[in-house]
């Protein structure tokens, strides 16, 4: 067993909310400011400062306050933390051994042989397009599991293969919806288009009721259910398609999205990424299909080419 310094969850996050600003400020450093931007040079290098928040523009890389202090101030993790909080916290403690249990593998449910209950389920009580129901089940991203008719909606890697499998139910009492075992949300339930921008939510029915309200031209964009708040999906469309430029936040207008759009905000932030964040009137985006407003019926800016 090996020896390592234990800092609690609330001094790591601490430590990490440093305002880098106020830190440049305490060491003497000299902060610049462009508009609304504060940066600070290294050597001849910009970095933007935003909050806890940093981003070197010439070399494309970027962090938090902990992540910068590692940095520009040469210390380690465990040195980088005690040093944010002033010189305290942090006690050495004994690790335990680890005990790994095995992984359930990847199935995929068994395919029914009608898409009855889905196209039913999906067009009457969920409001979606027949069409873009019919584009993602051509595609084999959506089918009906033969043993509970829940809809299954799939991801796949850039080969093709079904990675991440997400179940919702179909029944009139159901409120059932999971993840496989063994899923990789790095490809959960998407769509590749070939313009600049891409859509991020946090289920896929509210993808399809977005593509749904906005249909005209909707292949041509990218999207992404994350099945929950992850932004892991996010960022590998980002990394496997470089044409992504702009991306559109899409979750929920509650306050588990509201956290969601902050952290991946911060993020795409540090990546240099242009990105906005769209909520929907009511709690989701396909309570806004289902309860239409007038507001709701003009066309999404950020859908204009």
């Amino acid at each position: 067993m090996s020896r390592y310094i234990h800092f609690s969850n609330a001094e790591k996050e601490t430590a990490c909310q440093t305002d880098i600003a106020e830190l440049l400020k305490r060491n003497g450093e000299r902060l610049y400011r462009n508009g609304k931007e504060s940066y600070w040079l290294d050597g001849t290098s910009k970095v933007s400062i935003k909050g806890n928040l940093w981003y070197h523009q010439y070399e494309g890389v970027g962090g938090n306050a902990v992540d910068f202090v590692r940095r520009f101030y040469n210390k380690s993790y465990p040195e980088a933390i005690t040093y944010l909080l002033g010189g305290y916290g942090g006690l050495p403690i004994q690790s335990a051994p680890v005990i790994k249990k095995e992984p359930k593998p990847f199935e995929m449910p068994k395919r029914n042989d009608n898409m009855r209950r889905v196209y039913a389920y999906l067009m009457n009580r969920r409001g979606i397009d027949r069409d873009v129901i019919y584009t993602f089940a051509h595609c084999g991203l959506i089918y009906e599991s033969e043993k509970y008719h829940n809809v299954v909606f799939v991801g796949k890697d850039n080969q093709g293969i079904p990675r991440h499998i997400h179940k919702r139910g179909t029944a009139s009492e159901s409120t059932y919806k999971g993840n496989a075992d063994s899923s990789i949300p790095e490809f959960s339930f998407h769509w590749n288009g070939k313009s600049d921008k891409i859509y991020l939510f946090e289920a896929p029915i509210d993808m399809l009721s977005f593509i749904t309200m906005h249909k005209e031209n909707w292949q041509q964009h990218s999207y992404a259910a994350c099945c929950g708040v992850s932004d892991r999906v996010l960022f590998q469309m980002l990394n496997d398609n470089p044409n992504l430029k702009t991306v559109y936040l899409c979750l929920d207008n509650d306050e588990g999205g509201e956290k969601a759009n902050k952290r991946i905000s911060d993020k795409l932030f540090i990546h240099g990424k242009d990105h906005e964040i769209l909520v929907p009137n009511l709690k989701d985006w396909n309570e806004d299909l289902l309860n239409p407003t007038e507001s709701e019926e003009d066309e999404c800016p950020a859908l204009q080419l």
